[in-house]
Protein backbone atom coordinates (compact mmCIF):
# COMPACT_ATOMS: atom_id res chain seq x y z
CA UNK A 1 0.00 0.00 0.00
CA UNK A 2 1.49 3.14 -1.16
CA UNK A 3 1.78 5.91 1.66
CA UNK A 4 0.04 9.24 1.37
CA UNK A 5 1.92 12.50 0.40
CA UNK A 6 1.60 15.14 1.97
CA UNK A 7 2.23 19.07 0.37
CA UNK A 8 4.99 20.69 2.59
CA UNK A 9 3.91 23.51 4.85
CA UNK A 10 5.00 27.03 3.93
CA UNK A 11 7.01 29.04 6.43
CA UNK A 12 5.43 31.67 5.75
CA UNK A 13 1.75 32.02 5.32
CA UNK A 14 0.19 34.39 3.09
CA UNK A 15 -1.43 36.20 5.73
CA UNK A 16 1.50 37.66 7.34
CA UNK A 17 2.04 41.15 6.58
CA UNK A 18 5.71 42.35 7.28
CA UNK A 19 4.78 46.26 5.34
CA UNK A 20 5.43 47.89 8.28
CA UNK A 21 7.93 45.79 9.39
CA UNK A 22 11.37 47.73 10.57
CA UNK A 23 14.91 45.96 9.31
CA UNK A 24 17.14 45.58 11.63
CA UNK A 25 14.89 47.49 14.49
CA UNK A 26 16.78 45.19 17.66
CA UNK A 27 20.08 44.82 15.75
CA UNK A 28 21.80 47.26 18.10
CA UNK A 29 20.61 46.29 21.04
CA UNK A 30 21.42 42.14 20.13
CA UNK A 31 25.11 43.63 19.19
CA UNK A 32 25.50 45.28 22.75
CA UNK A 33 24.89 41.68 24.30
CA UNK A 34 21.27 41.52 25.13
CA UNK A 35 19.66 38.31 25.65
CA UNK A 36 16.02 37.05 25.22
CA UNK A 37 15.08 34.95 27.43
CA UNK A 38 11.35 33.03 27.36
CA UNK A 39 9.70 32.30 30.54
CA UNK A 40 7.24 29.80 31.58
CA UNK A 41 3.39 30.61 31.70
CA UNK A 42 3.45 29.93 35.18
CA UNK A 43 6.94 32.11 36.13
CA UNK A 44 5.39 35.20 33.87
CA UNK A 45 2.36 34.83 36.59
CA UNK A 46 4.95 36.21 39.38
CA UNK A 47 7.51 38.06 37.24
CA UNK A 48 5.33 40.06 34.54
CA UNK A 49 8.42 42.50 33.69
CA UNK A 50 11.95 42.35 32.72
CA UNK A 51 12.37 45.15 35.47
CA UNK A 52 10.71 41.78 38.16
CA UNK A 53 12.87 39.14 37.05
CA UNK A 54 15.98 41.47 37.09
CA UNK A 55 15.16 42.96 40.65
CA UNK A 56 13.96 38.72 41.48
CA UNK A 57 17.79 37.68 40.32
CA UNK A 58 20.10 40.31 41.62
CA UNK A 59 18.39 38.91 45.53
CA UNK A 60 19.03 35.58 44.25
CA UNK A 61 22.93 36.39 43.29
CA UNK A 62 23.07 38.22 46.63
CA UNK A 63 21.65 35.48 48.80
CA UNK A 64 24.46 32.98 46.58
CA UNK A 65 27.03 35.80 47.16
CA UNK A 66 26.43 35.74 50.94
CA UNK A 67 26.20 31.94 51.37
CA UNK A 68 29.00 30.62 49.31
CA UNK A 69 31.37 33.21 51.78
CA UNK A 70 29.72 31.71 54.66
CA UNK A 71 28.21 34.78 55.79
CA UNK A 72 24.85 32.76 56.23
CA UNK A 73 25.78 29.97 58.47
Amino acid sequence: MRRATRKPVPEMLDEYDFSKGVRGKYARRYAEGSNVVVLAPDVVKYFPTAESVNEALRSLVKIARRTANGEDT
